[in-house]
């Protein structure tokens, strides 16, 4: 503990600010990855059988199928069934497009934070290198003809630190919200995919 408190005293307080941001990032993630699965992100399943249900003319049974499921794509589907069923036509597809905007809004709760921590560390750990070399030149300027080259070169590496502490979150920061980013393209492919075969019975269901 000591001596990460040390290592963090050596960047100053951008390297402290990088230290809280890559605490942040860590719990941004896994806070996505529980809730997510808490969702059903990757549960297909169900939905997939309840349509197929209501495609076969079963709709009591696709409707009892999905009672009580809080699955991303269940809530969509089962909002699909019931406008089809009281109010079909354009006032159902309306209906439904709003419920899946509101479940896609909630699929990506986070990741606006998880993109600016992206941008903003590298940009903190550059401003705590500028400002770390402004001080080493200062030291190097006070101390005259007698100037200790290690010393600077010393001055000059911690100065580094941050920068390097910057891209140490950002990338891992960038490559989650990528990631997260594709789950929720996925999501919104298969909202649109099954509320069409339940609203156009005519149409064909893609595969997945």
């Amino acid at each position: 503990m000591t001596q990460a408190v040390e290592f963090l005293n050596r960047g100053g307080p951008a390297l402290w600010t990088i230290a809280v941001l890559s605490v942040v990032t860590l719990g941004l993630i896994l806070w996505k990855l529980w809730r997510l699965s808490l969702c059903g992100a990757w549960r297909r399943g169900p939905a997939e059988r309840a349509v197929a249900l209501w495609r076969d003319g079963r709709r009591d049974e696709a409707l009892e199928r999905l009672r009580g499921r809080s699955g991303l794509r269940a809530r969509v589907v089962r909002t699909a069934m019931q406008a089809e069923r009281e109010e079909p036509g354009a006032p159902a597809r309306e209906e439904t497009a709003r419920v899946a905007r509101a479940v896609l809004m909630e699929a990506g709760a986070g990741l606006r934070a998880l993109d600016l921590i992206a941008t903003i560390a590298p940009l903190i750990g550059l401003l705590g290198t500028v400002l770390g070399m402004i001080e080493a030149f200062q030291a190097l300027q006070d101390s005259g003809a007698r100037a200790d080259p290690a010393a600077l070169a010393g001055g000059i590496w911690q100065a580094l630190l941050t920068t390097a502490a910057g891209m140490a979150v950002a990338i891992p920061a960038s490559m989650a919200l990528s990631w997260f980013d594709s789950v929720n393209a996925r999501l919104a492919h298969d909202f649109d995919d099954l509320a069409t075969r339940i609203l156009n019975p005519a149409s064909r269901g893609t595969d997945a």
